[in-house]
């Protein structure tokens, strides 16, 4: 039943891609934990174009660091982000920021900043932190993962049309 549903099908391609990517596993976590550091960085909207980029640079598996910058994505991400503005915030020491009584161009400027420095501070933090984790972890489970044999969904018998004599 759940074999026809369309998402279910893409999750398992991307898993299985995944599975598959080739390349010794230390290159495969190192370009996952670039895309995890990338996707935890506030880089809004061109987080794979600096992934891929990077990767290009260091020499490291390309659709790794893709796949690792989808770790926000458009329903992780007002959580992650929540919680880098909060943790910088408390390490700055700043207070909430309160939203302007008047929506002019110079007060959203100066809420942009009070905004984008607990952000950035707190995801430098969390990327740190969790690209050591995902790399340390990744390094271990890849060579298991590479043994695995996955096999492919049955398919359904094509039903033949019945010439009309």
């Amino acid at each position: 039943m759940y074999r026809r549903w369309p998402v279910v099908r893409q999750i398992k391609l991307l898993v299985v891609r995944f599975l598959r990517l080739r390349g010794a596993p230390e290159e495969i976590a190192k370009g996952l934990a670039l895309g995890i550091f990338i996707g935890l960085t506030p880089t809004f909207g061109f987080q794979m174009v600096l992934a891929v980029f990077l990767a290009i640079m260091l020499r490291e598996n390309k659709v790794a660091a893709v796949l690792g910058v989808w770790v926000t994505n458009p329903l992780t991400a007002p959580f992650i982000y929540a919680l880098e503005y909060e943790s910088g915030r408390i390490l700055l020491n700043m207070d909430y920021v309160h939203m302007p009584a008047s929506l002019s161009f110079s007060a959203l400027k100066e809420l942009g900043w009070d905004v984008l420095l607990p952000l950035s501070v707190g995801s430098l933090l969390w990327a740190v932190l969790c690209s050591m984790a995902i790399y340390l972890a990744a390094i271990r489970i890849i060579p298991v993962t590479q043994t695995w044999k996955i096999p492919r969904w049955p398919r359904r018998p094509r039903r033949r049309r019945e010439k009309d004599s």
